[in-house]
């Protein structure tokens, strides 16, 4: 696609990134055959496509209006159209650069700006999350109906293993995962303990970065990941250090292994965070490499139990995003579960962050299709791998919907 970016970006950073990106779409289309809101809408530029000619036009000096912004608010980052392009336009990057130059060429105002604040402010701080969250459960029944959906019944944390072997592995805690659903971690370490493996956190890690990026917060984002990096980066340089950054929540994953380009042309930081993406590892591929240990005690315990029908949701931050595929599903059909088939598992159930909050009728929409196809086989539960998802679609369903690794720690029990 050829283009002519506007003087106020084309010598930047960002300017020169943008133009290599637009220059390898070829306006296929196949993209909008694979965009969830496109199919919703049916409105070419609430697809891929023609999202990308906005972009384009607002880089070459065009007119913005709130009408393009919320164009591009519409998307969800799925990066489905990613996984479909035959040129490798990488849209997502060109999406955040985007998004950037809308909001500052039409600021937002009203509620539509406060509420993007508070949750850029307040979804990151654990400690104001975890209190707020441990207060709404305490009062769950009483919410209303859509404030409930956000609210998950409390559970309980399990016991996480003592630090006992050779083998260390650090584990993200994140932002709104432990107070969500604390059994997720403590699940992850009960596997890899078994196999050998120690699973400790770095207590002054926290949020991976990721809502503020997609809220608009860049720096912030750069500032969450400088904070993460200083957190690991001792027990991961040190001698006999921690083998990987483990992620049981996909979404952080693909944030954390974007981290050398977060931060790159930062001179403190640029290298150690291009090792620390290297590092990070989503649970699936820790417990995949190390089948050699896990099989046969999964085949020990599964041997004389029925085979039970599980439909499993794969995030779009895990298939599309880190490109992760088949993995889980491997791994939960040696753990004795008959996958039942999902169609059009490439689409996003409509959590993706904070989409869910910000475009409630869209999300919804995606959310009910997803859990339609997801309970077609029958089955007695659904598993996931990102807390977003989870949570957006057990508040859809009364069937359980649960971490993979806490179906898999349970077969080994």
């Amino acid at each position: 696609m050829q283009t002519e970016l506007a003087d106020f970006i084309r010598d930047t950073p960002a300017g020169r990134e943008a133009e290599e990106i637009l220059r390898k779409c070829v306006h296929c289309g196949f993209c909008t055959a694979t965009c969830p809101t496109y199919q919703l809408l049916g409105d070419e530029l609430d697809g891929p496509r023609g999202r990308i000619y906005l972009m384009k036009q607002m880089l070459e000096g065009g007119e913005v209006s709130e009408k393009t912004r919320l164009h591009l608010d519409r998307c969800l980052t799925c990066r489905s159209c990613e996984t479909t392009c035959p040129s490798g336009v990488h849209y997502s990057r060109l999406l955040d650069i985007g998004r950037a130059v809308a909001e500052r060429k039409a600021p937002r105002g009203g509620v539509d700006a406060l509420l993007r604040s508070v949750l850029k402010h307040f979804l990151p701080r654990s400690w104001l999350f975890a209190p707020a969250m441990k207060m709404g459960q305490a009062v769950r029944d009483y919410l209303p109906a859509a404030l409930k959906a956000k609210v998950p019944a409390p559970q309980a944390s399990g016991t996480w293993p003592p630090a006992r072997h050779p083998r260390r592995m650090l584990a993200l805690a994140g932002c709104v995962q432990p107070a969500m659903a604390p059994n997720i971690n403590t699940a992850a370490a009960r596997v890899l303990d078994r196999i050998g493996i120690s699973l400790v956190t770095a207590p002054k890690a926290g949020c991976c970065g990721a809502v503020r990026l997609h809220l608009n917060d860049a720096e912030g984002a750069r500032d969450d990941a400088r904070r993460n990096i200083d957190a690991w980066w001792p027990l991961v340089n040190a001698e006999g250090g921690a083998e990987a950054i483990v992620m049981t929540a996909s979404g952080c994953g693909v944030q954390v292994r974007d981290y050398a380009h977060l931060l790159q042309g930062d001179a403190r930081y640029e290298a150690k965070a291009a090792r620390i993406a290297l590092l990070t590892k989503d649970i699936s591929e820790i417990v995949a490499a190390e089948g050699g240990r896990l099989l046969p005690l999964l085949a020990e315990r599964c041997a004389d139990r029925p085979r039970t029908p599980l439909a499993f949701h794969s995030p779009c931050t895990l298939q599309h995003g880190q490109k992760i595929r088949g993995v889980v599903e491997s791994l939960l059909t040696a753990a004795g579960f008959e996958l039942t088939p999902v169609a059009d598992s490439h689409l996003c159930c409509g959590s993706a962050g904070t989409y869910s909050v910000l475009q409630p009728e869209l999300s919804t929409r995606l959310r009910d299709n997803k859990l339609a196809a997801l309970g077609a086989g029958r089955p007695v539960g659904v598993a996931s791998a990102n807390i977003g998802c989870i949570t957006h679609l057990q508040s859809g369903t009364e069937l359980p919907v649960r971490h993979w690794i806490e179906y898999l720690d349970e077969s080994l029990n």
